[in-house]
C-alpha cells in the first residue's frame, strides 16, 4: 500500500489493515471452535476467486487449496509456499506447477519436483526491534514448546554452561513440556515465562546473550532468528533447514551440529559485534527488501500475462 499498489486483502473480519478488506469468516477458526475450518476455508477461497477478474494478480498465502481454483481465473496466481506440512500435499502443487507460479521462503525449502519464480525471504519491520549495545545476561529459547523446536536441548546447554535460560512461547506439546521441560524449571537458572507480546518480545530478544535455536527439523524459515539478530543478538542454531541461509557462521552467530558444539559456542559469544549483526538483517531481511522482491515478481508475471494475450 505504501508503494502505491491497490491491494485487496482477503482475511478474517477482525483483521487490521490499510488495504481494502474482504472478509467472510468473522474471526480465525483456530480461535473459535464453533467455526468449522473446512466450511470457512471453502467460503474464504471462493470469495476471492469469484472476483478474480478484478485483479491483475492473486497472491496466495493460503497453502495448496486455492490452487484447485486457479485454472478458473485469468489473473496469474502466485503462491508463496510456507513450507510443506507433509509430502502428502505435494501432488496438488505438482498438478498446478505449470498453471501457477511459486515462491519459496528459502532455498532449503524448495522441492525438486516444482518450478519456482523466486526465493523471497521474509522481511521484518526493523523499527519494531531495538539494537542494544549493553552487556547481555541470559540465554533465550523463543518458540513453541514442542520436540521439533529444541527446548530440552536449550535447557541442557544452559545446565552445562551454568548460564541462566529464559524460555518463552506457547506450550504446543503438553506431554513433552511435562516430561522434558517442567522438571527443570526452578525460576532461578531456568525460567518459563509463556507467550509474550510485541513490546516484551523486543526487550526479551535484545537482552539475551544468545538465542538458542536448536531445532530438530528442517525449518523452512526461522523468523525468531532474524528478529533476534535485528536486536544485535547472536544465534546458536543447528545446521538444519534454512539456518545456513540466515546465519553467517562466526559473524552473526554459530551454526552447530550437536549440544556439545552449542555448549562450546556459548563460551565464545564475546566476539560478536551487535551493530554488525543488525546490519546483516537490515541488508537481507528488511520489510522493504521483501517488498522490492515481490514487486519484481508481480511485474514479471503481469508482463508475461500481457505478452500471452497479445
Amino acid at each position: 500500500m505504501a508503494r502505491g499498489i491497490d491491494v485487496t486483502l482477503f482475511a478474517t473480519a477482525d483483521a487490521q489493515t490499510s488495504a481494502r478488506l474482504v472478509a467472510v469468516c468473522p474471526r480465525p477458526y483456530a480461535e473459535d471452535t464453533a467455526l468449522d475450518a473446512k466450511v470457512w476455508e471453502c467460503l474464504h477461497i471462493a470469495s476471492c476467486f469469484e472476483r478474480a477478474d478484478e485483479f491483475d494478480i492473486i497472491h496466495n498465502h493460503f497453502d495448496f487449496l486455492p490452487l484447485s481454483y486457479s485454472a478458473l481465473a485469468e489473473a496469474p496466481v502466485l503462491t508463496t509456499i510456507h513450507g510443506f506440512s507433509s509430502a502428502s500435499i505435494l501432488p496438488v502443487y505438482q498438478r498446478y506447477n505449470k498453471q501457477c507460479s511459486y515462491v519459496a521462503i528459502s532455498d532449503a525449502d524448495r522441492d525438486p519436483s516444482l518450478d519456482y519464480v523466486a526465493t523471497v525471504y521474509h522481511g521484518i519491520p526493523l523499527e519494531a526491534f531495538t539494537l542494544r549495545l549493553e552487556p547481555r545476561a541470559y540465554l533465550l529459547f523463543f518458540g513453541r514448546i514442542h520436540p521439533d523446536k529444541g527446548a530440552a536441548a536449550a535447557i541442557e546447554v544452559a545446565r552445562r554452561t551454568g548460564r541462566r535460560l529464559i524460555l518463552a512461547g506457547i506450550v504446543q506439546d503438553r506431554d513433552y513440556y511435562a516430561r522434558q521441560v517442567a522438571p527443570h524449571i526452578d525460576n532461578d537458572q531456568i525460567r518459563y515465562i509463556g507467550s509474550v507480546g510485541a513490546r516484551a518480545r523486543d526487550a526479551l530478544l535484545g537482552g539475551a546473550a544468545a538465542l538458542l535455536h536448536l531445532i530438530d527439523f528442517d525449518e523452512p524459515f526461522g523468523l525468531s532468528m532474524v528478529e533476534a539478530m535485528a536486536c544485535g543478538t547472536p544465534v546458536i542454531a543447528y545446521r538444519r533447514g534454512s539456518v545456513p541461509e540466515l546465519i553467517r557462521h562466526g559473524e552473526t552467530g554459530y551454526i552447530v551440529d550437536d549440544v556439545d558444539a552449542a555448549v562450546a559456542a556459548v563460551a565464545n559469544l564475546a566476539v560478536f559485534d551487535p551493530e554488525h549483526i543488525r546490519a546483516h538483517v537490515a541488508a537481507r531481511f528488511s520489510r522493504d527488501r521483501m517488498v522490492d522482491q515481490y514487486l519484481q515478481v508481480y511485474q514479471t508475471l503481469v508482463a508475461k500475462r500481457a505478452f500471452v494475450r497479445v
